[in-house]
């Protein structure tokens, strides 16, 4: 037979790493319950009734909330390029796109939101795993280098050419690839098209 405290660890054991107030009631916890568990440790609130196990490995709180909060946010432009390794700025806000139009969340995690084409949103996203129950979306390097190249009058043109020339030099990168995304972007095609024919 469990313990209270071996019980208690054990139903918070069956929640999700990270889990919403709302999760933890369906689950049957009480408002009670979870107040202790959270008072002796079990878990730790991240704010706006969301909550993570203690238990639980080590994962990137803020980017575990952005993607509770905001399903389709997908980190872009320096974020997503730091992640790539095609860039060394470290960017002090985590740059964030979500589809025009589409609600952007209060966060605690400090956030620089980026509104992008519904139309073309999807191109060139994919997917980052945080823990196992959790994942946010993330531009590929080259519709990151696109989107840097394209907003290049905002985030400064050395952001985008540095990505470029990093990218160019790993193996497998492929300005055919690249030219035919950048084709969604015209915007960005032209200028991106010049610098491959400097660079290369």
């Amino acid at each position: 037979m469990m313990r209270g405290g071996e019980a208690k660890a054990a139903s918070v054991r069956l929640l999700p790493a990270t889990f919403s107030y709302s999760q933890a009631l369906a689950a049957g916890l009480t408002q009670w319950r979870l107040y202790r568990l959270r008072d002796q440790g079990l878990i730790e609130p991240l704010g706006g009734g969301l909550y993570r196990r203690h238990d639980a490995e080590a994962a990137d709180i803020d980017l575990i909330e952005l993607a509770r909060r905001a399903p389709p946010a997908t980190l872009c432009l320096t974020s997503a390029l730091a992640r790539h390794g095609l860039t060394d700025e470290i960017p002090s806000r985590i740059d964030v796109a979500l589809p025009r139009g589409r609600h952007r969340p209060a966060t605690a995690a400090p956030v620089a939101w980026h509104t992008f084409d519904p139309g073309t949103f999807e191109v060139g996203r994919t997917k980052l795993s945080l823990d196992p129950d959790t994942s946010i979306g993330i531009y590929g390097p080259e519709r990151s280098i696109i989107d840097a190249v394209r907003l290049r009058h905002r985030e400064g043109p050395e952001l985008a050419y540095t990505a470029l020339r990093r990218w160019l030099r790993r193996d497998g990168a492929a300005p055919a690839k690249l030219l035919a995304m950048a084709r969604y972007f015209p915007q960005a095609e032209r200028p991106l098209r010049e610098a491959l024919e400097i660079l290369l």
